[in-house]
């Protein structure tokens, strides 16, 4: 592995779920591997549980981390070529980038999408500038059209919990009161459509019209627009709220409760529900089920570890080859 940015870096889910619960049941046996290694992680965006799992991630394989809140703490980037840097962009990605890699042998970077420009959003120009001029290994810690380490922690999850071989498992949009990217539900479309072609998942996604994601990131799952019919039968429902893709960044009235409470858990095969964090209680999940027995979110926060160490360590013992 040279890269982690999408589900494509991956060959067996299978294969990378055993090796991430191999190291949550001995999380400290690979400490030699990082030895003498830094891992830089560097977020132009706000972070609770990729910071922390991250570092505590690479903690556990040796490592020694630093930390760069560019929106705090940086220059302002400028990203674009040609341009006179006469306006208030400090330092050009060119030189950031390639300092950063001069310091560290492996990158974590997160960056939010504008959801103005979905042509700049999604081609991904700034994350795929810093692999460019970084010159080191680089793991997306959220971009503007995914998050990696999120869907493989919440595969992780899956199948710990699993009840049965291949288990239906449900995106549902749910309501908020602002514009949110479609990274989280675009990267768990993606993977759970590879899960759902290697034989692990049966994938659904349940959204009100209007808010479809892009095709290349569903290929392959049933998509609906009745929630009631989506959730029969499921055995684990992964909610979360995201805007227009088509209309990019819009939001559309919603008159219909899209909500999930514990009434329409009722429809389901007694479904675990999880959440990628942070939630807005009782507008995108009801407190009932947040604070209920078919709850994840914590649980599945927790895995956040074991997701960034098996991609860590399969970065480093690319490096050390």
């Amino acid at each position: 592995m040279k890269k982690f940015f999408s589900v494509a870096d991956v060959d067996s889910l299978d294969a990378i779920v055993k090796e991430a619960l191999e190291l949550k049941a001995n999380p400290n046996a690979n400490e030699a591997l990082g030895k003498h290694k830094m891992l830089g992680l560097v977020f132009l965006n706000p972070s609770l549980r990729t910071r922390l799992s991250t570092q505590k991630a690479a903690i556990n394989l040796g490592m020694n981390v630093m930390v760069m809140n560019m929106d705090k703490d940086g220059w302002a980037l400028e990203t674009q070529d040609g341009v006179v840097m006469n306006g208030t962009t400090v330092e050009h990605i060119r030189e950031a980038a390639a300092v950063m890699g001069e310091y560290c042998d492996i990158l974590g970077l997160r960056s939010f999408p504008s959801l103005k420009d979905k042509e700049a959003d999604y081609t991904e120009d700034l994350f795929n500038k810093f692999i460019k001029f970084s010159g080191v290994p680089v793991v997306s810690l959220e971009s503007a059209t995914r998050h990696p380490l999120q869907s493989l922690t919440d595969l992780i999850t899956i199948t710990e919990h699993k009840k049965v071989a291949k288990p239906k498992v449900v995106l549902a949009w749910a309501p908020h009161i602002k514009a949110l990217p479609q990274a989280v539900p675009n990267s768990f479309a993606e993977w759970m459509s590879k899960a759902q072609e290697q034989g692990l998942v049966d994938f659904t996604v349940a959204h009100p019209a209007g808010y479809e994601l892009s095709e290349e990131f569903t290929e392959g799952a049933t998509i609906t627009n009745n929630l009631d019919e989506a959730l029969a039968g499921a055995d684990f429902v992964y909610v979360k709220n995201w805007s227009s893709y088509k209309e990019y960044g819009q939001v559309y009235p919603v008159s219909e409760n899209w909500m999930l409470d514990n009434q329409k858990l009722t429809l389901t095969n007694d479904a675990k529900v999880m959440h990628c964090l942070p939630v807005r209680r009782d507008l995108e999940l009801s407190s009932e089920i947040l604070d209920g027995p078919n709850s994840l979110v914590i649980k599945e926060a927790s895995n956040r570890v074991w997701a960034a160490q098996v991609v860590l360590k399969r970065l480093l013992e690319s490096l050390n080859k």
